[in-house]
């Protein structure tokens, strides 16, 4: 049994959501300058809290998890309610989107025709949801963070950086060491990532003595062949603000800001990690009495949900702390809130789920998870973006997996476009009783289509799969632009 302290727990939920309003709402004046900045403060009117889309997409991920639960969420549930609800469709929230609609799915919805915007902020300025409902829990932040990214950031450093900022902010439940928290979160993304490299820059020259502008100015540089709102350059300048802001909230506010860029996202998630660590007690009084409880959206769709969405940081915390039993729950951990003394020691809980982003980021980059049953479950890869001609071939790849400890036979079968044909394939498949830890464990199953004289603009062949004993018939279909 894990234990949370309710009243520490719920300061430090409030702290996120009211520190992410105050840095998204300072920092979103200046959105988009690349120079150098020299703000002290707020320049909005009293009690005028800004719109942003990055807290305004995790209202709706929060009533994804209350609605669809959180045992089955993933990344093509969250597809369903973005494609539902969420109407803007700037940069790469539009690329996805437009890629849901033609029907292919995540992470391939944030790969295909993405190459200027997959690298890019959208996903990591959403990872606070996932670390409330997780706190102290980076693992299991991770797996909802990777299925929220790779929606419109596919395999690329966007997603990175999401499950980055998610594990460093689920940590800060019980971390206070800034350092630490960013050595901890740095060790969940790939070594050799941009994401990586750009934090690793900031620490290093943090160490040397360099000053915080200086050390800006090499990102800047390094980026100089690049468009606005990257990943890598403005997560290292909310690690700029986090370390030369050593602890105090409004000089690492006002130096993230100040780097320029993305402003109100830096701004955002800095006061969200330090609303984390200190809680609301923790938030200085005035910027927290200017601002206020409210919660202004603009990226909603508010036409049929409207009764769904939190009106303030207060109510939002309260929903959060209603979700986390379930969190728990889904991933078979027990919990409970107390007026004790929190304790999330227990050994099995805690080992939830270890090495997770490792097994996510295990799969090619055009690809996407097909339906499953409570047995079998299943990944489509393509080698190659998935696109073909007339006469044109292309290889595919389907991992199953087994999800419970008894072997398994799979009949396959394929239905096809008209005119199209596929080489010889297994049609029969045994799965072992090894339980899915990750894709390469899984069967992999390959056939090679090619296109007939008619291609559509977008097609799709069905794999059916039928598991002799059990009654439901998977649908797998194989999406192909032409």
């Amino acid at each position: 049994m894990i234990k949370y302290n309710r009243k520490q727990l719920e300061s430090k939920i409030y702290g996120c959501w009211l520190g992410k309003n105050i840095g998204g709402t300072m920092g979103t004046p200046y959105e988009g300058k690349r120079a150098m900045l020299d703000i002290n403060g707020f320049v909005t009117k009293p009690g005028e809290v800004l719109p942003n889309d990055d807290l305004d997409l995790q209202l709706i991920w929060l009533m994804a998890a209350e609605i669809e639960g959180l045992t089955k969420l993933n990344a093509n549930i969250l597809a369903e309610y973005w494609t539902s609800f969420i109407p803007a469709n700037w940069n790469e929230y539009g690329v996805g989107k437009n890629n849901l609609k033609a029907g292919f799915m995540p992470p391939l919805s944030g790969e295909y025709e993405n190459e200027m915007w997959k690298d890019s902020n959208g996903a990591w300025i959403r990872s606070e949801i996932w670390a409330c409902m997780a706190p102290g829990f980076p693992n299991i932040a991770a797996k909802y963070a990777f299925a929220d990214a790779c929606i419109d950031h596919g395999m690329a450093e966007g997603t990175y950086a999401e499950i980055f900022t998610a594990c460093l902010e689920s940590y800060a439940f019980f971390e206070s060491d800034i350092r630490k928290l960013v050595e901890l979160a740095l060790a969940r993304i790939p070594a050799d990532c941009d994401v990586a490299r750009c934090v690793k820059l900031v620490l290093e020259n943090y160490d040397k003595g360099v000053d915080y502008r200086e050390v800006r100015d090499m990102l800047v540089k390094d980026f100089k062949d690049e468009d606005w709102f990257q990943a890598p350059e403005n997560v290292a300048y909310v690690v700029i603000g986090l370390m030369y802001g050593e602890g105090d909230f409004k000089k690492t506010m006002i130096y993230a800001i100040n780097c320029g860029d993305d402003t109100d996202c830096t701004g955002a998630t800095v006061g969200a990690i330090l609303g984390i660590v200190y809680g609301r007690e923790g938030i200085p009084s005035d910027w927290a009495e200017y601002l206020g409880d409210n919660i202004v959206t603009v990226a909603i769709d508010r036409t049929n949900i409207a009764h769904h969405m939190p009106k303030t940081c207060t109510e939002l915390t309260q929903r959060v702390m209603a979700m986390i039993p379930f969190m728990f729950k889904a991933h078979g951990i027990d919990m409970e809130y107390t007026d004790g003394e929190t304790d999330i020691s227990d050994e099995k809980a805690q080992n939830t789920l270890v090495g997770i982003e490792k097994k996510l980021f295990d799969r090619l980059p055009y690809s996407y998870d097909g339906p499953d049953n409570m047995c079998v479950g299943s990944i489509v890869e393509f080698f190659e973006k998935p696109t073909i001609s007339e006469g044109e071939s292309i290889k595919v790849r389907i991992r199953f997996f087994n999800k419970v400890y008894d072997q398994r036979h799979l009949n396959i079968k394929v239905i096809l476009p008209e005119s199209w044909s596929c080489s010889p394939y297994k049609r029969d498949v045994y799965l072992n009783q090894q339980v899915y830890h990750s894709p390469a464990e899984g069967y992999a199953w390959e056939v090679t289509l090619t296109a007939g004289e008619r291609v559509e603009p977008m097609n799709r062949a069905i794999v059916q799969v039928t598991v002799p004993g059990r009654p439901t018939t998977l649908l797998i279909p194989i999406t192909i632009a032409g």
